[in-house]
């Protein structure tokens, strides 16, 4: 359907592909991955037309039509968001404006005199509308945004009021609803919490049409796609298998070509030191020639590219006391909506419990109330012996001073600590070399994520209160903090959409649903095994 042959492509000085191919044939559900600014994103734009290849070419089959979903999802105001969704399903929309444009008319005292002429063209328009089955695409439309979380209410309301993120999953829902023969879903992970990820999931596994996607979600990449194409250093290389079959294929190619590399350098050294030690000598003249002659010619392997990656690395943090913080009795309302009645939990030393719910549930609520940064209405919230907390929220990215660069940053968060540790703090959160000198606004979601971390982890807390920390980050980095947290001796409260980060670290679960509040012994894996479902909002 999709065919990439030989494209050479080079962005501001850059080089992101130099005679690349793959293609994507009917059917197949691909994941896209590559590292940061590989050009994954580049790629969709050369299949979607709106940018070209420099050299080689892009062919799309006659008739395929294709729905992309991007981040930049555009403006989006004065509609509803199933209005919204309904535009970009082709000529059925274009039916349905001009339907409601003249239901509008029929009503308007100032065109009395056109009457009849407007309901005949309204029967004609309806014919039309229903042959393309309008009345049943809203009731689709309704479906699709209720399956990514929209109440009713957001749904019949301005699209305009909603924020960032809920406009994403209406450009998402738009896309979706269309069911073209392609889809490319540019990070359509992002934005989702817990029960719209499995929802979609379950949509994609069922949709017939071809699929190519990036995401930042292994376990819902794992789970969807059949085949990987990789972007690295310019080509383009396909694995068959999904996400965690890639990852094995390509530590083991570079195993074997580390060892190719190896033998090569060997043999080699072997012969440069015979002809080093016999070129002087008339007697081995011919052998030396002729070694030299082969080593020309020998075709020279390569060693594998090392991907540059995080290193987290935490310093031991001091022990805290076994309670570290008991809420008790407590309430807590916003406006006339109760969010806790006499809610009371405890947490003890190096627990770490991840927080379930469904929007709304409070669970934001609770990492605000245990961190201090919400007070409850009634009741007690007390912190334990030497409990020193570190606490990552969402907000704390939009207060970077974007005035001032990285390193500039980090100094005055620790104006006592020297120009050496704090150089060494960020390169192990990925800020080597000039990157320290980037202001701070024109930092990517992952590296502001990865800043604010870096400041909170500089003098390691005993507790850490994460409120959805792998957001931004992707898959090579959230697994390095995977790691770095798996060995953490601390406590932990968290919040999280990550299907792999809560099962590698969980060992708790609390589980929010209205008044109902469960806790699970065991970590998020044994919560799912129990309860028989993997977010409070999916019942089996």
């Amino acid at each position: 359907m999709i065919r990439i042959e030989n494209i050479s492509k080079s962005n501001s000085h850059r080089i992101l592909f130099i005679e690349a191919s793959a293609a994507l044939n009917r059917g197949e559900k691909i994941g896209l991955v590559g590292p940061n600014g590989a050009g994954k994103t580049t790629l969709f734009r050369m299949i979607t037309g709106q940018e070209a290849p420099d050299e080689g070419q892009v062919s799309v089959e006659k008739n395929v039509s294709i729905g992309y979903f991007s981040q930049d999802v555009g403006e989006m105001a004065g509609r509803s968001a199933v209005t919204e969704v309904m535009d970009g399903v082709g000529p059925v929309s274009t039916v349905a404006a001009e339907l409601r444009e003249l239901e509008a008319a029929m009503v308007d005292p100032d065109r009395l005199d056109e009457m009849d002429a407007i309901i005949e063209r309204y029967g004609e328009v309806q014919a039309r509308y229903e042959e393309l089955d309008g009345y049943g695409l809203e009731s689709r439309a309704r479906e699709v945004l209720a399956g990514l979380s929209f109440s009713q209410e957001m749904m019949d309301g301005d699209v305009g009021k909603l924020s960032g993120g809920w406009k994403m999953r209406v450009a998402l829902a738009r896309i979706l609803l269309m069911r073209p023969d392609v889809m490319l879903l540019d990070e359509p992970s992002n934005h989702l919490d817990l029960e719209s990820l499995i929802w979609l999931e379950q949509f994609l596994k069922g949709y017939d049409g071809a699929l190519l996607m990036t995401s930042h979600d292994r376990e819902f990449m794992n789970r969807i796609v059949t085949k990987i194409i990789e972007i690295d250093a310019g080509s383009l290389t396909t694995f068959s298998g999904d996400y965690g079959f890639y990852e094995q294929q390509r530590a083991q190619n570079e195993k074997q070509q580390q060892a190719q590399f190896e033998r090569q350098q060997a043999m080699l050294a072997k012969e440069i030191k015979f002809i080093e030690r016999f070129k002087a000598r008339a007697s081995h003249a011919a052998q030396v020639q002729s070694r030299v002659k082969k080593l020309d010619k020998i075709e020279r392997v390569e060693p594998p590219r090392r991907r540059q990656t995080v290193m987290f690395e935490f310093q031991p943090a001091p022990r805290s006391g076994e309670d570290v913080v008991n809420l008790r009795n407590v309430d807590k309302a916003y406006g006339s909506r109760s969010i806790y009645s006499d809610f009371s939990f405890l947490i003890r030393r190096r627990e770490r419990w991840c927080v379930m719910g469904v929007n709304g549930a409070g669970k934001s609520t609770l990492l605000k109330l245990v961190a201090g940064a919400a007070n409850p209405d009634r009741g007690s919230v007390t912190i334990g012996a030497s409990v020193k907390v570190g606490y990552f929220a969402q907000h704390a990215m939009d207060l970077l001073d974007g005035d001032l660069t990285v390193f500039e940053w980090l100094e005055t968060e620790f104006p006592r600590a020297g120009q050496g540790p704090l150089r060494t703090l960020a390169g192990c959160f990925g800020f080597s070399g000039d990157d320290v000198e980037k202001k701070c606004r024109v930092l990517s979601g992952g590296e502001k994520a990865r800043l604010v971390m870096a400041a909170m982890l500089f003098d390691p807390p005993n507790f850490l209160i994460l409120d959805e920390p792998t957001n931004h980050l992707d898959l090579d980095t959230k697994e390095m903090l995977i790691k770095a947290l798996s060995d953490y001796e601390g406590t932990m409260l968290f919040v999280s959409h990550d299907r792999h980060f809560l099962g590698a670290l969980s060992n708790r679960v609390l589980e929010l649903n209205g008044d109902d509040v469960h806790q699970y012994p065991g970590g998020y894996s044994e919560y799912v095994a129990q309860s028989g479902h993997e977010a409070p909002g999916l019942h089996p």
